[in-house]
């Protein structure tokens, strides 16, 4: 675990940042694949997490979420439109081509059982210290946690800062293979670039310590 700014750690679930969640204040946001809940708990050994928030219902986010919830005793939050996958563990019908042979590895290796959620996060909502920021695109409830006073920002999957195949980090749009709707993905990319973040926690890479780094990817990319 490491921490990344004021009450914000870093907990990567798989080597060189492939796979990451995150702690905001007492919350733990996403809970990687079904394989990571022994590498979560033993970072949360010393933490008191009250909350169980996701960014996206994908298997590589909610992977541990029912075994961390039920182990800690503490809650899910999602989106509205998360919830379901949360809730059922199938978290790959939404996928462009579910019936893809990476979709059903997923669906079947990495994906958690449902689990319960017990509040629906929208545009605005206070978790913790930071607010909830509606990104959709990737998922269609996709959402993104962002705070002011230090502009840290945990996006999830709106962009990733890796390449999955080599590891090699760099900014890019997720994989078109697990995007539901790329245009709309686009514009929320233009939303929390409009925030103006300093500090940018991915779902996939290496935490982001922005020195325009976001800026020349949109030069390059959407100028």
């Amino acid at each position: 675990m490491k921490e990344i700014a004021k009450n914000v750690y870093q907990i990567p679930v798989l080597p060189r940042n492939s796979i990451n969640c995150y702690i905001i204040d007492d919350i733990l946001i996403d809970a990687g694949i079904r394989s990571s809940s022994k590498t979560i708990l033993q970072a949360l050994k010393y933490k008191k997490i009250t909350t169980h928030a996701l960014t996206h219902a994908h298997a590589d986010h909610q992977g541990s979420s029912a075994v961390l919830c039920n182990t800690l005793k503490i809650p899910l939050w999602t989106s509205e439109f998360e919830k379901n996958n949360a809730e059922s563990g199938n978290v790959t019908n939404e996928y462009p081509d579910k019936r893809h042979f990476i979709a059903r590895f997923q669906q079947h290796y990495w994906a958690g059982e449902g689990h319960h959620v017990s509040r629906i996060l929208k545009e605005g909502d206070t978790i913790g210290s930071f607010i909830v920021i509606e990104t959709p695109g990737h998922s269609p409830g996709h959402i993104s946690f962002f705070r002011e006073e230090d502009r840290v920002l945990i996006l999830g999957d709106v962009l990733v800062n890796m390449n999955l195949v080599t590891t090699v980090s760099g900014l890019s749009q997720p994989p078109d293979l697990f995007t539901k709707d790329k245009k709309l993905n686009l514009t929320s990319i233009r939303k929390i670039y409009n925030l103006k973040p300093k500090i940018i926690c991915f779902g996939h890479g290496p935490v982001l310590y922005d020195k325009g780094e976001l800026e020349q990817f949109m030069t390059n990319h959407y100028s």
